[in-house]
């Protein structure tokens, strides 16, 4: 087994030799805040009360999408407006036509770690619908559907149906339209039902913000073989830029508070394929003069579902260190928020959680590291000389932190200018799996190994989650 992992790690890490690079970190200036990057989709579904989500309150993750829920892909009771609201001839005013038992439930220990719930309205994917397709046609009723939307929003912000008042603020309508699993209506019908039940939820709730439609991704954008070859996926742009004219225009006005889409990063592409897609989205937009509304990463992984071999990886530190550059590198785009995909431990995509023992990985340190920056709060100015080292450095007062992953295939030794400052240093890389303290830096050359990270804290100290996070398993195999 570690033979096998080390030979698919050099496979999939960055395919350069790290240079003599440096890192510069301008901690005397401000650049706004560390973005909320280290969202996720879903969460380990534990519904009995014993136990609530203690990992993602010791990671501080801010926002848990709801889409896909549970297993397997949603099962029969979670989330979806189908499972919800089983029934479409019900009466959508009688809380008795509603099932929120297994949503409410699943949803307590999230809120309950201090999470924000990001609610996706709509389906799950349907991967064999082929056969058939069950709950992904348009439904026969816009307004109805709109209606029992409603009643979901106040259910969880209002107390409706014996619900409660979480004051969820984003509401996503729907999930990948462009893609047949998802959707077997026209770009027309989809582009009506989210006009008609965006305007009836902002119209109901001001407050709120409403969007979607969580786009499969433009990967035609940077793809010139996709670009020439597919039709399919020369689609989701014209999807993206038709919905833009469309919610825009006079006729068909609707609120868009937030635009979600996709991207999987194979190890074939660069990480930095992030930032160009994120590009594209923000002047799409822009150009469509819809300039207020966020730009959100909500699905996204370093690894795709084609990438067979990388499957033993997901949750190792070589995982950790591609999560840990993706953060470094969406901080410095127009990404407003970001949600990794996905945290539901069952899911081979999921990298935080090993199963069935449900004890944390090397990636889920990554989680934890972010979160040192996002808990200073301030962003500064970071500059960097090699493609494969990625970093982003935080500040409050008197504390100060730098975060500096390496995706290369060698150990990088760089110098880094910090200021005159002493650092507690922590590592997450192929010694150690979760992040541990390994001495103290005052300005030396710093090592990074290859496939690593590291985080340096200065006034503050890292608090100790091992309760939350487990012990790591054994070395040999991953279903620890």
């Amino acid at each position: 087994m570690e033979v096998r992992l080390a030979a698919i790690c050099a496979a999939v890490a960055c395919a350069c030799m790290v240079a003599e690079g440096a890192v510069t970190i301008d901690f005397a200036a401000e650049q706004g805040a560390v973005k909320q990057l280290h969202g996720v989709n879903n969460a380990p579904v534990r519904v009995d009360g014993k136990r609530g989500q203690d990992e993602f309150k010791a990671a501080g993750i801010p926002f848990v999408r709801t889409h896909d829920t549970a297993y397997a892909y949603g099962g029969t009771h979670y989330v979806d407006i189908p499972n919800i609201f089983p029934d479409f001839a019900a009466d959508e005013n009688d809380p008795d036509s509603y099932d929120f038992a297994f949503t409410d439930a699943y949803l307590k220990p999230i809120v309950a770690a201090g999470c924000k719930v990001f609610y996706r309205l709509g389906v799950t994917i349907e991967n064999n619908w082929r056969i058939k397709a069950y709950n992904i046609h348009p439904p026969k009723d816009f307004a109805k559907w709109a209606r029992i939307c409603e009643h979901v929003v106040r259910h969880y912000n209002e107390g409706w149906a014996k619900g409660f008042r979480w004051g969820i603020e984003y509401w996503e309508i729907w999930n990948e339209p462009e893609n047949p699993p998802m959707w077997q209506g026209t770009k027309e019908q989809f582009f009506e039902l989210y006009r008609v039940t965006a305007n009836h939820l902002k119209r109901t709730f001001p407050s709120i913000k409403v969007g979607g439609y969580a786009s499969c991704g433009f990967y035609v954008v940077d793809d010139a073989q996709k670009r020439e070859a597919s039709e399919f996926y020369r689609s989701f742009v014209t999807w993206f830029e038709d919905f833009c004219r469309y919610v825009q225009s006079p006729e068909t006005k609707a609120p868009l508070d937030f635009f979600s889409w996709h991207l999987y990063v194979s190890p074939r592409w660069p990480l930095d394929r992030i930032a160009t897609h994120a590009a594209y989205v923000r002047k799409t937009l822009d150009a469509a003069g819809l300039t207020a509304t966020e730009s959100i990463f909500n699905e996204w992984n370093v690894f795709r579902g084609s990438d067979e071999d990388c499957w033993d990886i997901v949750k190792s530190h070589v995982g950790a260190a591609n999560i840990a550059a993706s953060f470094c590198l969406m901080q410095g785009t127009s990404i407003d928020k970001a949600m990794y995909y996905d945290a539901c431990p069952t899911r081979r995509y999921c990298g935080l959680f090993y199963f069935p023992s449900q004890r944390t990985t090397p990636c889920y340190e990554a989680f934890r590291a972010w979160n040192e920056l996002a808990k200073l709060g301030t962003s500064v100015p970071v500059s960097v000389s090699d493609k494969c080292l990625y970093a982003a450095a935080a500040k409050a007062g008197e504390k100060f932190a730098f975060l500096i992953a390496n995706v290369g295939t060698a150990p990088a030794t760089i110098p880094v200018s910090a200021g005159q400052r002493t650092f507690a240093i922590y590592r997450i890389d192929s010694a150690h799996a979760k992040l541990t303290k390994d001495g103290v830096w005052r300005g030396e050359p710093l090592t990074i190994p290859a496939s690593g990270v590291v985080l340096a804290l200065s006034g503050t100290i890292l608090a100790d989650d091992s309760e939350a996070s487990c012990a790591q398993g054994p070395v040999n195999g991953l279903q620890r």
